[in-house]
C-alpha cells in the first residue's frame, strides 16, 4: 500500500524539497491529478487511501494573474475547496500577498486582510474555501520561496551575477526571504501535531527581515560574483500587479503552537548556495 500522504504541486520548489523527506509519499501535479476536478479528487484520494494532504499547487504567476483572475481562482481556490471537502487533514501553503503591506509591525496570522492583486485575492479565497470545508486544516502563509532548482528570485540573481556587471533591484519592498527546504521540514514537524485544535493559518518565514535588494547583494556576496547591486525604487520597476511593500510574517505563533525552531535568512541562503 502507498503511503497515506499525499503531495500536490510535486514538482514545484516546495514540493521537490519534500520529495527528499518524504519517499513514500504520492507526488502529483497537474498532469496526474487535476485538483480543480472534484470527482477527480475524491476517486484519487480514495484509491490511494490518503489520510494527508500537502497542497503545494498554485497559481503563482502574479502578474499574468491580472488578466487570468478566472483560471487563477479555479486553482487557488476552487482547487483547495475540492481537497478540503475530502477530510483529510490538510496543509494549505499560501502567501503575505493577503496583505496590502500597510502596517509598520511585522503581520500576525488574525491581522487584517487586504490583497492588492488578482494572485492575492485568489489565494485568500482559498484559504476561506479551506478553513470552512475543512476542521483540520492548517494553512501556513510563506514568502518570497527559493531553492536550488525551479524558477526563483535566487536563480535569477545568480545568473545575472554571470552574465552582468551590474543589476538593479528595488530596495523599497520589505519581507523576508524563505528556504524551500526549511519550510518543507517544518511542515513534517507539524502534521503529526494537527487537530481540531491546532487548525487554523499560521505563518512561516526564515528569521530577519530584509528588502529585495539586500537579498540580492547577499546572493551576489556569498556567490563571489563580481555583479554590482544597485538600490531602485519600485516606481522605477513597474509591474502589472501591485505588491505589498512590507510583508515581514510574525511567527510567533507557529513557533509557541508547533514547538519549531526557524534559520536565520542569511543561514538558510549559505545552505541554499551550497546545493548549486
Amino acid at each position: 500500500m502507498k503511503d497515506s500522504i499525499l503531495v500536490t504541486g510535486g514538482n514545484g520548489q516546495l514540493g521537490t524539497e519534500l520529495k527528499k523527506l518524504l519517499p513514500d509519499a504520492v507526488f502529483t501535479d497537474a498532469a496526474e491529478l487535476d485538483i480543480t476536478d472534484a470527482g477527480a479528487v475524491n476517486a484519487f484520494v480514495r484509491e490511494n487511501q490518503i489520510e494527508t494532504i500537502i497542497n503545494c499547487a498554485a497559481y503563482t504567476a502574479v502578474d499574468k494573474a491580472e488578466d487570468e483572475e478566472d483560471l487563477a481562482y479555479r486553482i487557488n481556490a476552487t482547487g483547495p475547496e475540492n481537497l478540503a471537502k475530502t477530510g483529510c487533514r490538510l496543509v494549505h501553503i499560501s502567501t503575505d500577498y493577503v496583505f496590502n503591506g500597510e502596517s509598520c509591525v511585522p503581520y500576525t496570522a488574525s491581522h487584517e486582510t487586504a490583497p492588492l492583486s488578482a494572485y492575492g485575492r485568489t489565494k485568500l479565497a482559498g484559504e476561506r474555501l479551506v478553513l470552512e470545508n475543512n476542521s483540520r486544516a492548517v494553512i501556513i502563509r510563506t514568502a518570497w520561496l527559493y531553492s536550488s532548482h525551479g524558477s526563483n528570485f535566487v536563480k535569477t540573481m545568480r545568473k545575472l551575477g554571470e552574465t552582468r556587471d551590474s543589476v538593479n533591484v528595488v530596495n523599497d519592498q520589505i519581507g523576508t526571504p524563505t528556504f524551500a527546504g526549511d519550510l518543507a521540514a517544518a511542515i513534517l514537524a507539524i502534521i503529526p501535531r494537527i487537530n481540531e485544535e491546532t487548525a487554523g493559518i499560521y505563518h512561516y518565514t526564515n528569521e530577519g527581515v530584509c528588502s529585495w535588494y539586500d537579498f540580492a547583494y547577499e546572493i551576489m556576496e556569498l556567490s563571489g560574483y563580481s555583479c554590482r547591486v544597485r538600490p531602485i525604487s519600485s516606481a522605477e520597476y513597474p509591474a502589472k500587479a501591485h505588491r505589498p511593500g512590507y510583508s515581514v510574517l510574525d511567527k510567533s505563533l507557529i513557533k509557541k503552537v508547533f514547538k519549531i525552531e526557524i534559520p536565520y535568512w542569511k543561514e538558510s541562503l549559505k545552505k541554499c548556495l551550497s546545493q548549486f
